[in-house]
């Protein structure tokens, strides 16, 4: 995310300079980056449910598709999604115009 917000800086500029707000710019990058967490979580899931019958022979005390244990694995990748996207969005939302527009 640091990387796409990076690329990304002049279109902030210009799109503060035209009237975008902090809060517009920072549900922009929320909005493009939350597509990419969501279809990430959703294939890992898949692939996690998938592959619990090759591994069905090493759990030891928990079954092979134990809800706690997905809800908790979720929501430990998604906070930390969520804060893979919080700080370069919360950079975009500093960017100024004059200073996007000089680095080219």
């Amino acid at each position: 995310m640091a990387q796409a917000v990076g690329q990304r800086r002049q279109e902030f500029g210009v799109r503060q300079a035209l009237g975008a707000t902090r809060a517009d710019i920072m549900r922009l990058v929320f909005s493009s980056a939350a597509g990419m967490a969501v279809g990430g979580l959703v294939v890992g899931l898949a692939l996690a449910v998938g592959s619990t019958r090759l591994l069905m022979s090493l759990l030891y005390g928990v079954t092979p598709l134990d809800p706690a244990t997905f809800a908790l694995v979720g929501a430990i990748l998604a906070a930390a999604a969520a804060g893979a996207i919080y700080l370069p969005a919360r950079r975009a939302t500093r960017i100024s115009a004059m200073t996007a527009r000089r680095a080219d």
